[in-house]
């Protein structure tokens, strides 16, 4: 069934090579998460889940919505266009690599059955020459995609190259479960295409990816071939970034294509992209030893955790671009927070930690695990968030078109991000170096330790992340010499991130104590590690226990979204407020700054988590706007969890005074109709036009929004259904334009129209259309009787456009 030809690198790397065939690596290796065994505990539950029902679920969704067609259409197996969008291929990659690490932990002939045979279809639609690409090989004549034109013609968004980079890591991930090399066959086929198409070569293109992943996938295909080309090839591609001298382009800071990796400070541009290319470049400088890939992404990190990451570990503040913001740019409610961005954090910090061995790069990791990532897979494995927000007014559909989690998206790339991720998960519990054992991550089970051409065997029994009290039992198969570093979590050692970003109050660090056969030790701390140095025993037994208190977290000053508000972690998991739980309302509740709550056990809640209760005020205005307060019971649940049994309001941070709560604006004519437009985008919607939240300029991403994207230069409309008749005189619009950081802008023109019968007719207006920033655009008009109004608008030729507010005057009878 399997291929043991050497060890797996690491739960997320996943590369076998026999031990000192590389020239350089990192200088802590991972156990295998197929040596690691959870049983029982926290992720146990969560990676059977995984195989039962998520890796089935999204080849299921990948058939239905035609991405595996697509390889058969384009292979000549059956007839048909192409289905959906022009990345989808990396979709069905992702899938196979998932269950390929579900093979490798747990065999199962049907699944491998068919996964064989979604690799048939993909080796059916590869071109003779290696390319594979199912939307060019289809080449409909309906389906305009970026680089049709051409191979390689739109690289900075036609995702050739990202594709691929998919098809690598699935490839080698299938050849080491199953010993098939089928698709490992298919994918070096395209890798030797893409050695000779780009390149420093005087006929080579000097050219990148945009969307950056095939970087990862080439070292793999180093890792598990030892042709040194692939890597040469991903240090090609990495070091052409920022490079127009040599290029003559590039693709800006949106794609991480603003000058040279090596001379890169701070995270920019869409957050996946940057993640994968951080990931990499950790990849490259282990295994070339360059010190400058390693001050680059020492710079970035630091930038990260200080100034751009979320509480819950999630990261990329806007929805725009899904994208890094600005220094402390952090909003909650229009947080973007994308699944896939919290993965490929957990990929750069793991990297991070085996290229360092810092404890403070398994905190981070461990902040992403148990909340920016988990957040976004329902527990019963097959609903899913994509953007992950810090708060929620339980009415703007924010989760691409939905308001709760979702089955499926038409941009699917989070849910088989998820399922490749969680079966990799153990892998990074434990690391070795030299006669050094690294315990990283706490969870109940056993793993078999690669230590100097022998195993040691290490149990533990655990209730993390719930209780603070961890039982290890050690089998070196006889007495042996070696270091045990066991993670002191920062949450332990007094610190929320490795940064000032956030702070823990009252400051300080917790209770813990440590006991090695029943004798209490105070072993020495070294970066972030009780280090163990002695001669083990079979079934010598180790035991950690730290408090789990209730914590207050503060958010940094800068932090402008959270001034005035704290929130709450136990352990590592940060909490949440749900509406469910305070008869709907939570955006109306204020806590004590010094509140203290009671954590509570419930087994019944959620397969069993730890709830936090207290006392909170509820603020209240009365018909003339005097405040009022009124004591109610608050209980906080892990912010994981929310959206699981109704779907509301729902905020990580509490603000600690009335004033906070701002006196909510009177219902309008304009806000109690129904929306409806030609077209939305699916991370925008129709109600921010009637949501009574004042813009502070045209291109205020603070607030939710409408748009037309990515229609460009198109004739679109947007109405508003009154609730009963009304006589109206005038509008208000406020335009979105966001230049200078996207591709919507006001509208070329615009005109009002009113329904009359069946009917729209324009209106007869008094004062001219204007288009102007920043302001509301006012057309007034001769009075009409009316169940509604429609703006019809006409794009800029290039260019989409939306609405941020719109209202209405009502006219005197």
């Amino acid at each position: 069934m399997r291929n043991t030809c050497g060890l797996i690198l690491g739960a997320i790397l996943w590369i076998a090579m026999s031990e000192g065939t590389l020239q350089a690596d990192y200088p802590i290796q991972p156990v295998p998460f197929t040596q690691v065994k959870l049983q029982g505990g926290f992720w146990a539950r969560r990676i059977e889940i995984n195989r039962r029902v998520t890796v089935w679920s999204v080849f299921r969704k990948c058939e239905q919505t035609g991405r595996i067609d697509n390889f058969a259409v384009a292979g000549g197996l059956k007839k048909g266009g192409f289905r959906g969008i022009f990345f989808n291929d990396s979709d069905v990659f992702k899938a196979i690599e998932g269950a390929a690490y579900t093979l490798a932990a747990h065999p199962d002939p049907k699944l491998e059955a068919y996964v064989d045979s979604v690799i048939d279809k993909i080796a059916a639609a590869q071109e003779p020459d290696g390319y594979l690409y199912t939307a060019r090989t289809i080449n409909d004549p309906n389906y305009r995609y970026p680089g049709r034109e051409a191979r390689w013609s739109h690289l900075a968004h036609g995702h050739e190259l990202y594709n691929v980079g998919h098809l690598y890591e699935a490839a080698v991930a299938y050849w080491q479960a199953t010993g098939k090399d089928k698709l490992l066959q298919v994918a070096l086929k395209n890798a030797d295409l893409i050695c000779r198409v780009f390149g420093p070569g005087p006929n080579q293109r000097k050219d990148v990816p945009g969307h950056e992943e095939i970087e990862i996938g080439l070292v793999k295909l180093y890792r598990a071939t030892g042709n040194r080309k692939y890597l040469e090839q991903a240090k090609f591609f990495v070091d052409m970034r920022g490079r127009a001298d040599i290029r003559g382009k590039t693709y800006g800071s949106y794609c991480q294509d603003h000058k040279p990796v090596v001379e890169q400070t701070e995270a920019v541009g869409h957050a996946v992209r940057a993640g994968y290319l951080y990931a990499a470049v950790a990849d490259l400088a282990a295994l070339t030893g360059d010190p400058d890939y390693r001050k680059a992404i020492d710079r970035i990190w630091n930038d990260i955790v200080s100034r751009r990451m979320y509480l819950t570990g999630g990261v990329g503040a806007r929805r725009s671009g899904e994208a890094f913001g600005k220094p402390y740019e952090l909003p909650n409610e229009t947080a973007y927070n994308e699944t896939c961005a919290a993965i490929a954090q957990a990929l750069f910090n793991h990297r991070m930690f085996l290229l360092h061995g810092d404890a403070k790069y398994i905190d981070v990791l461990e902040r992403i695990l148990y909340n920016g990532f988990l957040v976004g897979v329902g527990l019963d494995g097959e609903h899913y968030f994509y953007p992950n927000p810090l708060a929620c007014d339980g009415q703007t559909p924010f989760n691409q078109g939905v308001l709760g989690r979702s089955p499926w998206f038409s941009c699917a790339c989070c849910p088989v991000n998820i399922v490749r991720f969680v079966p990799s998960v153990p892998g990074m519990f434990y690391g070795v170096r030299g006669r050094t054992i690294y315990v990283n991550l706490y969870d109940q089970g056993e793993a078999q330790i690669p230590l100097e051409g022998q195993v040691v065997r290490i149990g533990q029994k655990t209730q993390y992340p719930w209780q603070g009290k961890v039982e290890l039992t050690l089998d070196p198969g006889q007495p042996r010499e070696f270091e045990l570093r066991l993670r002191l979590p920062g949450w332990v050692r007094g610190q929320v991130l490795p940064s000032d970003l956030y702070r823990f109050d009252p400051p300080g660090e917790g209770r813990w104590q440590l006991r090695i056969n029943g004798q209490q030790v105070q072993p020495p701390v070294e970066r972030g590690y009780l280090v163990l140095k002695r001669r083990w025993q079979p079934g010598d037994r180790v035991v950690l226990e730290f408090a789990m208190p209730v914590r207050r977290v503060w958010a940094h000053p800068k932090v402008e979204a959270d001034r005035g508000r704290l929130a709450w972690q136990r352990g590592p998991i940060v909490y949440c407020l749900e509406g469910v739980d305070h008869d709907g309302e939570v955006l109306n509740l204020v806590v004590s700054p010094q509140v203290e709550l009671q954590a509570q056990w419930r087994p019944d809640w959620f397969d069993g988590v730890v709830i936090l209760q207290g006392e909170a005020k509820r603020v209240r205005y009365d018909l003339q706007g005097q405040r009022h307060l009124e004591e109610v019971k608050l209980t906080a649940i892990p912010y994981y969890a929310w959206a699981h049994r109704e779907v509301g309001q729902m905020t990580v941070w509490v603000p600690t005074g009335p004033e906070l709560i701002p006196r909510p604006p009177k219902p309008t004519l304009a806000s109690l109709s129904r929306v409806r437009a030609s077209h939305t985008w699916v991370s925008d919607t129709p109600r921010a036009v009637n949501d009574l939240k004042e813009p502070k300029h045209s291109g205020d991403h603070s607030i939710p929004r409408h748009t037309w994207w990515p229609r460009r230069g198109t004739r679109e409309w947007i109405q508003l259904e009154f609730p009963r008749p009304a006589r109206v005189k005038a509008v208000r619009v406020y335009w979105f334009d966001d230049t200078g950081r996207g591709q919507c802008r006001v509208p070329q023109s615009w005109r009002l129209l009113y329904r009359q019968g069946n009917r729209w007719v324009p209106v007869k207006n008094l004062t001219p259309y204007t288009v102007d920033q920043d302001r509301y655009n006012e057309v007034r008009f001769e009075p009409v009787q009316t169940t509604a109004l429609r703006i019809e608008v006409q794009l800029r030729p290039g260019f989409s456009g939306g609405v941020l507010e719109w209202q209405v005057e009502p006219a005197e009878r």
